[in-house]
């Protein structure tokens, strides 16, 4: 017969020596970069044998995917935390000056986040922060002011302010000039986001991107009417907006 506590104190004492190393291993890399992180100095600052990290991680990616997840969480956590701004446009801003204050507050963990494109790892903490972008996005086109489909505009964002942070980082500290991230941020708002309902003066375009962030607030659909609902907007979004002066409705 298994003992439930043994079992549930062995549990806690793994976790307690996992924290201890991600802790370890994030301290070490904020300081010091991805270069300090090695296997030997977060054992040792961490007071475990190397072969515990290897046990608990895997490897030293494991480690530093699980820093990684470990730095985002927290963000993401306290991201989560904000109230949101009133106008979604402004809300949208906040968000973008927030990320770039962690990309270049955490340089390391920022670094090791987007360093691997091809990276497949599973990250709940991205997967929430993601989330937490498209409902900001969402918002904007529910109120009418989304100039391109709601997938363009994240991507366009997440794009810019990616680009922003990295760029900023490879400058120097003293001669960074944070007036970037202001002119990059408001030429793909600029892009995406129009100041004012946006449905008159795009016709069907504007009309169908606030139409297709409404779907899931509508139980009458199906599933499969839905989904077929979402590829006639998606068209219409894309499509090139006819010169509503010249159009005869009669």
């Amino acid at each position: 017969m298994t003992n439930l506590p043994a079992v549930a104190n062995f549990n806690f004492l793994e976790q307690n020596t996992r924290e201890r190393i991600l802790s370890a291993a994030t301290a070490l890399i904020a300081s010091g970069g991805r270069g300090a992180g090695t296997t030997r100095a977060v054992a040792a600052a961490a007071d475990v044998q190397a072969p515990t990290i290897y046990r608990i991680f895997g490897d030293k990616d494991g480690l530093f995917d699980a820093v990684a997840e470990y730095g985002l969480a927290k963000y993401v956590e306290a991201k989560s935390m904000r109230l949101p701004h009133p106008d979604p446009v402004q809300d949208l801003r906040d968000g973008w000056d927030m990320h770039v204050a962690f990309g270049l507050t955490n340089p390391a963990l920022f670094v090791i986040l987007n360093g691997d494109p091809n990276s497949r790892r599973f990250s709940p903490a991205l997967t929430k922060g993601q989330r937490i972008l498209r409902q900001r996005i969402t918002k904007i086109a529910l109120a009418g002011q989304l100039q391109v489909s709601e997938a363009h505009a994240t991507a366009l964002l997440q794009a810019g302010c990616t680009g922003t942070v990295l760029t900023l980082l490879n400058e120097p500290v003293e001669v960074r000039d944070l007036s970037i991230s202001v002119m990059t941020r408001e030429a793909v708002f600029s892009f995406i986001i129009c100041p004012t309902s946006i449905s008159a003066e795009l016709g069907p375009n504007g009309a169908a991107t606030s139409l297709r962030a409404s779907l899931h607030f509508t139980s009458v659909l199906t599933a499969g009417e839905r989904q077929w609902m979402t590829e006639l907007l998606d068209r219409i979004v894309a499509g090139k907006p006819e010169d509503l002066t010249n159009v005869n409705l009669t």
